[in-house]
């Protein structure tokens, strides 16, 4: 169900109330969403008017406020249980200023701001103001309105309506068209992770299927797969663009590949073999500010036999999300410094010579980049990248993924907890050990050595798990890609 934001009322106010006007409206059918995204400027894509997802639904707290930055602009989201719908405000108390996403659910169910108290329902109208005398009116203003903004939920995310909140019912939303054609037919593995570059730089990334033998090579890739990449675009315009590659990766050997660019951030690559079935690979680029956006992941599968399906099923998300993290940051370190070097000569405004791109491998990133030029659709046009981040910073896993992954940091709870308890039966083996050679002198030998043995196995679990915990926390260094081959001289 779509939910679309309403203003306060003003008084008197004998109309029914925001939530019986609006709750009935519903999320357009694709034949009813009338309006483009991006605006109705045949010449310009505005990424205000866009839906944008924002969180995995399972990954959210329905007792708990959360915290997002969308195109600069902070927002909270939270769980509205008087009317059993997600809710999108922006983060600001009306009254001081204050960020709403450090308050709490009340027991009314409203969102309470945490500075004194005022209180908000679902559509942002302010229901108590504690400070003011009884019988007060002040909450009645439009001035004492937190802004909403319109949300829904599809295919699993919370999609947040950036724009004027007016156009998103006829705005249609971005999902990815295969899964609405089979929903059951599908095993979907999904990550997220908030990355320290742009959302297009992301986008021209992830439209190039040339560069996965090389970057992520060792990981999902293989340098010996290199071949000529031959691409074609065969439609495109202020949407978006498709295009096709007929001979598909692996030499050819998995057939053709279908790729579909949704604006202004939205592709999935399309992929059916004989020894695989079909597979997506479905990205979302969320803009966050200028030099960060969040990145929704998606690989459904339909495979050719049930063994793999049912190995997918059995996988721990929390250890899926572990191995995903690695393939990121096959190439995080280098499109960070990319975007500010791509800055420096121009952008997008002169893509042509600031790259050289000679083949038709390049021709998604050329596509994309010409589609940013003749539609003026630089999402923070104007806008300087911050500084370097340190590599440190940059191969983060707890900030960008961690702490916002319900799996993960359950997990990581768990592995925590999992280390004090070997160290607690540590101690208490080493300090039942003399004991036990006092009490049975016969057999202190036979009991110090199964001791020992269990000892020494705790101490090799309680490394194992401090490693398994690192990597909730920070990635590698050095890329697979760049490890030495182990049959080298």
């Amino acid at each position: 169900m779509y939910i679309s934001p309403t203003p306060c009322p003003l008084p008197p106010a004998p109309l029914p109330t925001p939530h019986s006007l609006f709750m009935n409206v519903t999320l357009p059918t694709r034949a009813a969403a009338s309006l483009p995204a991006g605006g109705l400027d045949p010449e310009r894509f505005d990424w205000q008017e866009a839906w944008y997802p924002v969180y995995y639904v399972e990954d959210l707290n329905k007792s708990r406020l959360t915290r997002f930055t969308l195109l600069e602009r902070d927002i909270v989201l939270w769980w509205d249980q008087n009317e059993q719908t997600w809710r999108a405000f922006e983060d600001q108390c009306p009254h001081r200023l204050a960020p709403l996403s450090e308050g709490r659910i009340n027991e009314d169910g409203w969102l309470e701001c945490p500075y004194h108290g005022w209180a908000f329902s679902g559509t942002g109208k302010c229901e108590r103001i504690p400070q003011q005398r009884e019988g007060g009116q002040a909450e009645v203003s439009v001035r004492a309105c937190v802004t909403s903004l319109p949300t829904t939920v599809r295919q699993g995310l919370l999609f947040v309506y950036a724009g004027n909140s007016e156009n998103a019912p006829q705005t249609k939303v971005p999902i990815v068209e295969p899964l609405e054609e089979d929903p059951d037919g599908w095993i979907c593995l999904n990550t997220f992770r908030d990355l320290p570059y742009d959302a297009l730089t992301l986008m021209e990334n992830v439209l190039d299927s040339s560069h996965i033998p090389y970057t992520h090579h060792r990981t999902v890739g293989n340098r010996a797969n290199v071949s000529a990449v031959d691409l074609e675009v065969v439609e495109s315009g202020k949407w978006g663009f498709k295009g096709i590659w007929a001979e598909g990766p692996r030499k050819g050997t998995l057939g053709r590949q279908d790729t579909t660019f949704i604006a202004p951030g939205l592709m999935w690559h399309d992929l059916t073999s004989k020894q695989f079935g079909r597979t997506l690979t479905v990205v979302y680029a969320t803009p966050i500010r200028k030099g960060e956006c969040r990145l929704f992941a998606r690989f459904p599968f339909q495979f050719s036999s049930k063994v793999p399906a049912l190995f997918l099923k059995l996988t721990p998300r929390w250890y899926s999300h572990i191995g995903q993290n690695n393939v990121l940051e096959d190439d995080q370190i280098f499109l960070h410094y990319q975007e500010r070097y791509f800055e420096a000569r121009g952008g997008s405004a002169n893509f042509t010579k600031a790259f050289y791109l000679p083949t038709k491998a390049d021709l998604f990133v050329f596509e994309l980049r010409s589609w940013v030029k003749q539609y003026s659709a630089e999402p923070f046009s104007g806008g300087r990248l911050p500084p370097p981040l340190s590599q440190a910073a940059l191969l983060d896993r707890y900030h960008s993924h961690t702490k916002n992954c319900a799996s993960c940091s359950q997990a990581l709870t768990n592995l925590q907890r999992l280390r004090v308890g070997v160290i607690v039966l540590e101690a208490l083996i080493w300090g039942l050990l003399p004991l036990l050679g006092f009490i049975d002198r016969d057999t202190s030998i036979i009991t110090a050595m199964i001791s020992t043995l269990a000892a020494v196995g705790g101490i090799l679990a309680w490394f194992g798990l401090g490693k398994l915990e690192q990597k909730f926390y920070q990635g590698k260094e050095v890329p697979p890609r760049n490890l030495p081959q182990k049959n080298q001289k």
